[in-house]
């Protein structure tokens, strides 16, 4: 499969491009693909303790649903 790299740059500021990008990691893992994951600018902030708890996209929904699977899965993410 192929290699994918999502760069995420929104953070609590604009929820549903910050869960997106998790989204994103979380089903093209689930699709077999190999995900890594760069957080820059406001997206730092998801990963501190307890934020992800507080991000829900309209759309993507909670982030910390799609942070859940994608740390399961043991994907790197790099800020």
């Amino acid at each position: 499969m192929a290699k994918v790299l999502i760069e995420a740059s929104h953070g609590t500021e604009d929820p549903s491009r910050a869960a997106l990008a998790f989204l994103v990691a979380k089903s093209a893992k689930e699709q077999g693909h190999d995900v890594t994951i760069f957080l820059t600018l406001d997206a730092t902030v998801l990963i501190k303790d307890g934020v992800a708890d507080s991000v829900v996209g309209v759309g993507p929904g909670a982030l910390k649903d799609h942070l859940k699977t994608v740390l399961e899965h043991k994907v790197p993410i790099y800020v």
